[in-house]
């Protein structure tokens, strides 16, 4: 059996027990695999044989998969599907490469699933609008998988029409034994509670918000956002995801501003000042983040977000690092 093949088949059943030899055992894999990623190690003239740890592990700039085709075992596969990044005409947007799109989506449910139980016991409503109008993007193909897992009879996206989202919304609230989840962008939230206020169709959600302002709103920090969103949806916690385009898992906030990751999923913070300074329990700093779902892109990935580590390993976003570009799901600047 192939180290992919074997890796995969094991990877449902990681542990936080388990986690670091499966982390270890792909970085030295993708070390030797990932073209890119083992250019890189050799400019910094790391040996792979030599990190024992997973604070020892370097971690790819998130820019690569702006620059270059982020594969792993390239010679083996093209490309299936390809999610873009947001962004603008001006700015050039990260690519994923994805060999086999079902893993992204399978992996997604897996995740969802652990945090908020069943699909089928969910109707999913999305507003999404830049997402929608710039396409390929990783969060849209989520939860359209999701609303298809679901086996939901209302339609999942409302571009801008919030009449219809709102009869929708009130529709679904009516089916009995299911639960419904509003996802959006903060902007489109925003929009939305302005201009319905506390309606009743609006009471009784789980409200996901995905981040992101895209340029429409000044940008706010989490509790401000939360605090007005809360006018229009009720006193329960708005819930949060932490993704991105170049990863394949997702963190959940259930309502408190804490991000948990799964168990495919690991945050060490790094000192902002120094990018190999990096610590498995460092109370402030950058984001590293190690997926281990992105076995055929490359799992180690440097962000340029800033966040707080709690003792439990849950952590809180805080903004973006200065000259870094606002984008992505959940990108709120402090």
């Amino acid at each position: 059996m192939s180290f992919r093949a074997e890796f995969l088949r094991q990877l449902p059943a990681v542990s936080a027990a388990t986690f670091e030899a499966a982390a270890l055992a792909l970085f030295r894999h993708q070390a030797a695999h990932c073209p890119p990623y083992a250019a890189y190690l050799r400019q910094l003239g790391r040996a792979p044989a030599a990190v024992g740890a997973l604070a020892d592990i370097p971690f790819l700039p998130i820019e690569f998969f702006k620059t270059h085709d982020v594969r792993t075992e390239p010679d083996e596969w093209g490309p299936q599907e390809e999610f873009l990044s947001s962004g603008t005409t001006r700015q050039q947007r990260s690519r994923h490469l994805l060999r086999d799109p079902q893993l992204y989506r399978d992996n997604a449910a897996r995740i969802f699933e652990q945090f908020y139980g069943p699909l089928p016991g969910w109707t999913f409503l999305a507003l999404l609008p830049s997402y929608l109008e710039q396409g390929q993007s990783s969060l849209v193909a989520m939860v359209d998988d999701f609303a298809r897992r679901s086996g939901q009879a209302q339609p999942a996206f409302f571009l801008h029409d919030h009449g219809a989202l709102r009869r929708a919304l009130a529709e679904a609230q009516r089916a009995p034994g299911r639960r419904v989840l509003l996802i959006g962008v903060s902007y489109a939230l925003l929009d939305l509670a302005a201009e319905a206020g506390p309606a009743p169709e609006l009471q009784g959600l789980t409200v996901l918000e995905t981040g992101g302002m895209k340029g429409r709103r000044r940008e706010l920090i989490r509790e401000e956002l939360h605090q007005e969103l809360q006018t229009a949806f009720g006193p329960a916690g708005i819930h949060s995801e932490y993704g991105m385009t170049e990863l394949l898992s997702q963190a959940y906030s259930l309502g408190d501003g804490r991000f948990h990751a799964p168990p495919p999923l690991r945050v060490l913070l790094r000192d902002p000042a120094d990018p190999f300074d990096v610590a498995e329990r460092r109370p402030d700093g950058a984001i590293n983040v190690i997926d281990l779902a992105n076995i055929d892109s490359c799992a180690f990935i440097e962000t340029k977000d800033l966040a707080v580590q709690h003792p439990d390993g849950s952590f809180e976003v805080l903004g973006r690092m200065d000259n870094s570009d606002v984008r992505g799901c959940n990108q709120l600047v402090a």
